[in-house]
């Protein structure tokens, strides 16, 4: 009971900090990750304790990593296009 209560406060802090952390995107997607690991951690708790399918894990694994490497190759383009990272150093609306 304790461990689900401990995942469901870090689901809480990275939902919170995603929420707050609107300038910078590094920030952002560290806190996505937060909120990805805290989601994983706890369908491999459920997974082991109920059902004992690894496969959904792997899948969610795979997504988990698919959206890490599209968020930083973001970071990588905009780093390498306007300098920074920061959302309120460039215009969004400029193309």
């Amino acid at each position: 009971m304790m461990v689900k209560i401990l995942f469901f406060f870090m689901y809480l802090m990275g939902i919170m900090s995603f929420m707050l952390v609107r300038v910078n995107l590094l920030l952002m997607l560290l806190s996505l990750e937060m909120v990805m690991l805290s989601l994983f951690l706890f369908f491999m708790l459920m997974m082991i304790k109920f059902v004992g399918e690894g496969y959904f894990l792997m899948i969610f694994c795979i997504f988990m990593v698919s959206e890490a490497v599209i968020g930083l190759s973001i970071l990588v383009s905009m780093v390498r296009m306007y300098g920074n990272d920061y959302f309120n150093s460039f215009n969004l609306l400029e193309c």
